[in-house]
């Protein structure tokens, strides 16, 4: 006996051998007779019969069948009940009930609970065709499921690869972050030393001015550096989500001149690291968003801890955007949002209208991976 989860896999169309029919009946004239009549319409056919639930369900077990033919009443058993095993399998197996007398509301009844057809004993005529719409109609469901299985798959590996894109991005935008640091950056101080010292050590009023101008540019070009490591991967982040979402709305209101509050819950929170990095690139998108497009004056972000999920809501006065605007070529920012925040378990609200623009992000405090936490701290 095969057990439940190694059963052979089921039938196709076109199976090109017999036809597996198992039939649940405790009279063997009829069983004969179906035989027969079967056989006259349907020369390559295995008809097998069981009539106690125990045969039935052993029979399930053991062999891949493609129709099963059922009598109403049966010893102890009834056809109902064996439909419902059939059900309980999870198989998608034309059943037919067939019945020497069934009323309408019993035959509705059978229906109703996912019989593929009944019909009564001496109407053999209409067994044939029966059965062959039953094939018909479970061929075509095992043919959805199986679509619907590889769409899953399908969802699965597009998530799969979503999050390793992000893993990725992130990992890069590390390396280049160190680079600056270690490269640029210290290239840049160095050259600072020196043109301190010239500024320092010179004879000539020009030359000095010179230096320090020069200076005044390598300070420009080393806080242009240090915000680019900050925005490649901000090492403020590793102290925890809240110091960073402070700093990124302070980055924010010193850039554009537009006022930015941000509320943040009075405990600290322990979060996972990717679900950390999933919000802090959110907010660091929205207001992006804001700073270019939405043409604001106000903007807040609401961070609210409730029953292990965070939600930071950020809300401007802008002039919002079109529904339309966000499946446009190109536009792949909030579009990308909404796939970070799925790699992590979560999901993106949009809401948007000429009074400004909501954007809700809704995650679990600790990410799928079980990444090492990210300490959260409050303001």
């Amino acid at each position: 006996m095969l057990p439940l989860s190694v059963r052979p896999p089921e039938p196709d169309a076109g199976l090109g051998r017999p036809l597996r029919v198992l039939h649940l009946e405790d009279s063997v004239d009829d069983h004969d007779l179906l035989v027969l009549h079967l056989q006259r319409g349907m020369p390559d056919v295995q008809c097998t019969r069981v009539d106690h639930e125990s045969q039935y369900r052993n029979a399930l077990d053991e062999q891949t069948w493609d129709l099963i033919l059922s009598d109403y009443r049966l010893p102890g058993f009834s056809g109902l009940a064996a439909l419902s095993i059939l059900k309980g399998t999870g198989l998608v197996v034309p059943f037919i009930i067939l019945s020497g007398e069934i009323g309408e509301d019993t035959a509705v009844d059978a229906m109703r609970h996912g019989a593929s057809d009944y019909l009564l004993k001496g109407h053999t005529a209409r067994l044939l065709p029966a059965i062959e719409r039953a094939l018909q109609a479970a061929e075509a469901q095992r043919e959805r499921r199986r679509s619907e299985a590889e769409l899953a798959q399908s969802r699965a590996r597009l998530s799969e690869l979503a999050r390793h894109l992000q893993s990725s991005i992130e990992d890069e935008r590390a390396a280049m972050a160190r680079e600056i640091h270690d490269e640029v950056g210290s290239a840049l101080t160095a050259l600072k030393f020196e043109l301190s010292w010239i500024a320092r050590h010179g004879q000539q009023a020009e030359v000095v001015q010179r230096a320090h101008r020069a200076q005044e540019v390598l300070d420009q070009a080393l806080s242009t550096a240090q915000r680019l490591m900050m925005n490649l991967r901000p090492a403020i982040l590793d102290q925890g989500l809240m110091p960073a979402l402070q700093w990124l709305c302070r980055g924010f209101i010193d850039r554009t001149g537009v006022a930015c509050t941000l509320s943040v819950p009075e405990t600290p929170l322990q979060m996972g690291t990717e679900s950390a990095l999933a919000a802090f690139r959110t907010v660091q998108e929205a207001l992006t968003n804001v700073s270019k497009h939405a043409q604001a004056r106000r903007v807040s972000v609401d961070v609210v801890h409730a029953a292990d999920m965070l939600s930071i809501e950020i809300n401007d006065d802008g002039r919002g955007w079109q529904a339309a605007d966000l499946d446009k070529p190109g536009r792949f920012g909030l579009r990308g949002l909404k796939e970070r925040a799925q790699t992590v378990g979560g999901w993106l609200d949009l809401a948007s209208s000429s009074a400004g623009s909501t954007i809700i992000l809704t995650l679990p405090l600790r990410s799928p991976d079980h990444t090492a936490p990210a300490r959260g701290s409050p303001s």
